[in-house]
């Protein structure tokens, strides 16, 4: 599976140290009340050029997403914590 360059943005991010995670910020106040304080964001990719998604399959332990510019979808394996093409090519399928 071939990546392209981490955007410029992304090099920098590094997981919450203390919560709230001052990285999330609701730029609309609307949102509010979706941001559980307590939570953390945690990066599984990078190599997207824009994702939609992602979905929980239960039965199989996996998250799945769509990174439709590169015509595939995605999968997060949560026994390996592995990243792989669950889906190439997707017809640009949006989840």
């Amino acid at each position: 599976m071939t990546t392209p360059t981490t955007p410029d943005y992304a090099h920098g991010w590094q997981p919450a140290t203390r919560y709230p995670d001052p990285a999330i910020v609701a730029l609309d106040p609307s949102f509010e009340a979706y941001h559980l304080k307590l939570s953390a964001v945690e990066r599984l990719a990078t190599g997207c050029r824009w994702s939609e998604g992602p979905v929980w399959l239960g039965d199989s332990r996996i998250v799945v997403w769509s990174d439709i510019p590169n015509n595939r979808m995605l999968k997060w394996d949560e026994e390996t914590g592995a990243v792989s093409v669950f889906r190439q090519p997707s017809n640009f399928a949006i989840w």
